[in-house]
């Protein structure tokens, strides 16, 4: 089964490529930059990688992402990512980067934008894959600091076609980034955010009626208010999953708890995506292999799911 759902041809709407950052990569890249890391090995840092819940886990993603300094490093990053979805037929991307994850740092918001930009155009001309990328704000932080990242990112328009919201949800809703996100749609930039996850759908209301997305990212908790589902379903407003991201943070116990093939037949827009693959165990193909082992997903709901994937894009 594996073979068959690698060769499907997918969409990938739901990446941080900080997330795709591996522990072989992030070792070279510390050395490169003589970052001092505090796990001794890749498999040390490996054996890190049990989370307890969001929190935790963005504990630790940021200071991974520490090692990123240069814009060979983004780009290196990007390159590596692309490579991945090449080799799992992932014919269209829409990643998302937190620039104040590294602007906080000192890092000029042109390095991480020169070097992501420069990968995603060579996986357009040498490996075929279109892409459009998403620049996500950090919700744990203020609006302000948002409005901040979104005039640094302004003279760079042309190198992303939508704006995000990620990072720790409880406690944060949508509607804190109201003025941010109505700005950026004044300056033609698409919007999404991720709502539902930890959140309530309460927070995915907000995304929908406030921030007025396109997408939701995650949204599995929309299953607890069925006059969500039917709006969901009535405007197809499409659903960025991520099973094993789900699973290794606690949002579902077991993957056979999972509700993605229940929302698929209600007719919910859901798609399949990996999220942070580096930490939570694998990619888009690995996200579809455990929908299959853990719930019996068929061959057909895999081509609807797939499918799905590729109707949802927006760049």
């Amino acid at each position: 089964m594996y073979e068959w759902l690698n060769a499907l041809p997918k969409a990938e709407l739901h990446l941080h490529l900080e997330g795709s950052l591996e522990p072989e990569l992030l070792f070279r890249l510390a050395e490169r930059n003589g970052v001092a890391l505090p796990w001794a090995d890749v498999d040390s840092l490996r054996r890190a990688y049990a989370f307890n819940n969001l929190q935790e886990f963005l504990d630790l993603y940021y200071q991974g992402a520490n090692v990123l300094r240069t814009e060979q490093d983004f780009y290196d990053l990007t390159w590596a990512y692309l490579e991945k979805c090449k080799a799992q037929n992932v014919v269209h991307t829409e990643p998302f980067f937190d620039p104040q994850t590294h602007t906080d740092r000192g890092i000029p918001f042109e390095v991480a934008l020169g070097g992501i930009s420069a990968a995603l155009r060579d996986g357009r001309e040498r490996l075929g894959i279109s892409s459009g990328l998403i620049l996500s704000f950090l919700r744990h932080l203020s609006e302000e600091a948002a409005f901040e990242t979104l005039a640094q990112a302004l003279p760079y328009r042309d190198a992303f076609f939508a704006v995000g919201l990620d990072s720790s949800e409880v406690g944060h809703p949508p509607s804190k980034f109201r003025r941010v996100f109505d700005k950026a749609r004044s300056e033609g930039l698409l919007t999404v955010a991720h709502a539902g996850e930890e959140g309530p759908p309460a927070y995915i209301w907000e995304a929908l009626d406030l921030l007025k997305v396109s997408r939701i990212d995650h949204g599995v908790r929309a299953a607890e208010d069925p006059r969500l589902i039917e709006r969901l379903i009535e405007e197809q407003i499409p659903l960025t999953v991520c099973p094993l991201s789900n699973i290794k943070l606690c949002v579902f116990d077991d993957m056979r708890r999972h509700n993605i093939l229940q929302l698929l037949e209600q007719g919910v827009k859901v798609t399949v995506n990996s999220d942070d693959p580096a930490y939570f165990g694998g990619y888009v193909t690995e996200n579809f292999v455990a929908l299959h082992e853990g719930l019996g997903m068929t061959e057909e709901q895999a081509r609807r799911l797939a499918q799905n994937s590729l109707d949802a894009r927006l760049a």
